[in-house]
């Protein structure tokens, strides 16, 4: 119908305006509206519900799938990637239940563990959220003496938000007070704006209870999800004791209730109830101590996630609360609470009393716990701070345990970390595995190549890693080093220091006819080195030797036949042979069967050889 249409088309409209300020969450959530009137289902899409610039008809099923993939990558685009991958289970389950479709399933699901893995390693910082009210008859009716909760972008500050808000209304009056204006300024016919900071209450998660849940996680939900702030004002009352300041300080919390949770399809919601609690400075002492314990446990658990985190915060946060010349602690939640005067006045107060007492007496081993992981990361310009702060801590430790009992931690490192921790650490030393089994050499053996072979005073260049790598039990080096052996004795290698600056093209062409001869084992037949044999090793143990005029090398190995005749070969003395000579010798002296395998070779190789024959034998 003509309503339905309208609605969808306001809502492109606004999607268009989100992505105008790059609210990607907040175009998501819009989109998403649209999607709730489609059906998983193969009817076709009326032209009310279409309004997508699609001009070619649709069923319900390829719509929703299309508007579900823009919305996951709005989503990816604002870090809200929790709200991604519920909606790519939701496609998960079409494409293993209804279609079938196991190629988009993998896609996805490779999708959806890509942002588990954001979620763990990126930082996402918390958004601030601003309470601001607009009072006095000069502002329109649906900004008229109303409150609102506004949702910042990252990093906004207060100050830069406040700037842009009094931008979009010049004429109106900035308050410089925090408390709810009177009757009087409501009903002015100026404009007054107030602006502060409130903070988001988390709402509790089941499933989170008595869990170890990282702390990336549990950050996201104090700043997302939330539909509950609350901003707190000290008050003193009573007389004002100079030395213990806390005694005096009330609270004044006003909390706010909006009409939908933030994010949504806006930046700010109309806040919808209002009330104001004044809370103790016992009760303020309670909620102290308790954001001081969580604070010491977040520190702790990210300690022990990242060892390349500097000291310095934790060491601050430690020494603060040991070192009585501080900031005092919690000495003067004692001195005034927990004395004989206080309990017997306020009879009414003794199980906050208790609670008081047990958050201290389990500050302790949590304030241990901070100290072990200070003691292996401090520097030594640090340690005689760090031995100053654990003789605090010690003496503060018999103080407690004395008046309010020993809490002991079962495990803390496990208790805090559990599976999370586990897996990370078994992912490291997996990798760490991983690339020394790359580096490593390997128990199987390999074909050598033909410049595979050992000079005696030359050794070839090997990786490091290799030549120190030590023989694990059951390999086969024994039956590498008698392959190694065999072939050495099948090969002849004299270099001549004259034959350096051989052609650079020739060296890789008779690199690789040398090779093609150690595989078919064409050396152990030739009574006389060829010439080839001697360039190509000449070429690998220039790489890895100096130049020796006037000397030659013979391959290291046992002794055998066919090595003993060719040493009494090599170490004849060959005069210069002259140029008419060259087609005799080659006749008399090159072997039949390399004569064989030069004449399978191509014509213009055939050619060349004249030029590489020997010239010194």
């Amino acid at each position: 119908n003509n309503r339905e249409e309208m609605y969808i088309r306001y809502l492109y409209k606004l999607r268009d305006l989100h992505l105008d300020c790059d609210n990607y969450t907040e175009a998501a959530y819009t989109l998403l509206l649209h999607t709730s009137l489609l059906k998983w289902s193969d009817e076709q899409c009326t032209s009310q519900v279409m309004q997508t610039g699609q001009q070619y008809p649709q069923t319900h099923r390829q719509l929703k799938e299309t508007l579900y993939e823009t919305i996951i990558g709005y989503f990816d685009k604002g870090k809200m990637w929790e709200e991604a991958i519920s909606l790519c289970k939701e496609l998960a389950e079409q494409y293993e239940m209804e279609i079938f479709d196991y190629e988009l399933l993998s896609q996805n699901l490779i999708q959806q563990a890509k942002f588990y893995e954001n979620i763990m390693k990126i930082l996402r910082p918390k958004p601030d959220y601003f309470a601001v009210g607009y009072y006095g008859q000069g502002f329109p009716s649906f900004l008229r003496n109303k409150v609102f909760i506004y949702r910042g972008k990252e990093y906004e500050r207060r100050e830069d938000f406040q700037m842009t808000l009094m931008s979009q209304f010049p004429n109106a009056e900035k308050m410089n007070t925090t408390s709810a204006p009177g009757d009087d300024v409501k009903n002015a016919p100026g404009q007054y704006i107030q602006c502060f900071t409130a903070q988001p209450v988390l709402d509790e998660h089941p499933r989170f209870k008595n869990k170890p849940v990282p702390d990336q996680i549990i950050n996201f939900y104090k700043s997302n999800y939330v539909q509950k702030f609350h901003y707190s004002r000290p008050v003193r009352k009573g007389t004002v004791d100079p030395e213990n300041e806390f005694a005096s300080m009330w609270i004044e919390r006003t909390s706010f209730v909006t009409a939908y949770k933030l994010p949504g399809i806006l930046r700010w919601f109309e806040v919808v109830h209002m009330s104001q609690t004044t809370i103790s400075p016992l009760e303020n002492a309670i909620e102290t101590m308790s954001v001081a314990n969580e604070k010491i446990l977040m520190m702790i658990n990210q300690y022990q996630n990242d060892e390349s985190l500097p000291i310095n915060p934790l060491s601050m946060l430690l020494n603060g609360i040991v070192d009585p010349a501080v900031m005092g602690g919690f000495a003067k939640y004692e001195k005034f609470y927990c004395g004989k005067e206080y309990v017997r006045d306020h009879p009414e107060d003794q199980d906050k009393l208790n609670h008081l007492k047990d958050l201290i007496a389990w500050q302790i081993p949590f304030l241990g716990a901070g100290i072990k992981i200070h003691e292996k990361r401090v520097s030594e310009n640090l340690r005689p701070f760090h031995d100053r702060m654990e003789e605090c801590f010690k003496n503060l430790k018999v103080k407690v345990e004395k008046e309010y009992g020993v809490r002991e931690m079962p495990d803390f490192e496990d208790r805090r970390m559990g599976r999370p921790r586990s897996m990370m650490r078994s992912y490291r030393q997996m990798s760490i595995i991983s690339l020394a089994s790359m580096n490593s050499d390997c128990s199987t053996p390999s074909k050598p190549t033909s410049e595979s072979f050992n000079l005696e005073l030359a050794p070839p260049k090997t990786p490091k890693a290799e030549q120190d790598e030590p023989i694990s039990p059951g390999s086969t080096l024994p039956e590498v080093k008698l392959r190694r052996s065999k072939k050495r004795s099948k090969r002849s290698s004299v270099v001549f220091a004259d034959e350096k600056a051989a052609a650079e093209s020739e060296l890789k062409r008779l690199s690789r006819k040398h090779e093609f001869m150690s595989d078919t084992n064409l050396s152990e037949h030739g009574d006389t080195p060829s010439r080839i044999s001697v360039l190509s090793q000449m070429s690998f143990a220039s790489q890895s030797m100096p130049t020796i005029p006037a000397l030659t090398f013979s391959v290291a190995g046992g002794p055998g036949l066919d090595e003993i005749n060719t040493s009494h070969r090599l170490s004849q003395t060959f005069p210069h042979i002259s140029d008419g000579d060259k087609k005799t010798l080659k006749r008399k002296k090159v072997n039949q069967f390399f004569k064989t395998m030069l004449a399978s070779k191509s014509s213009e190789e055939g050619k060349q050889i004249p030029d590489f024959l020997p010239t010194d034998l």
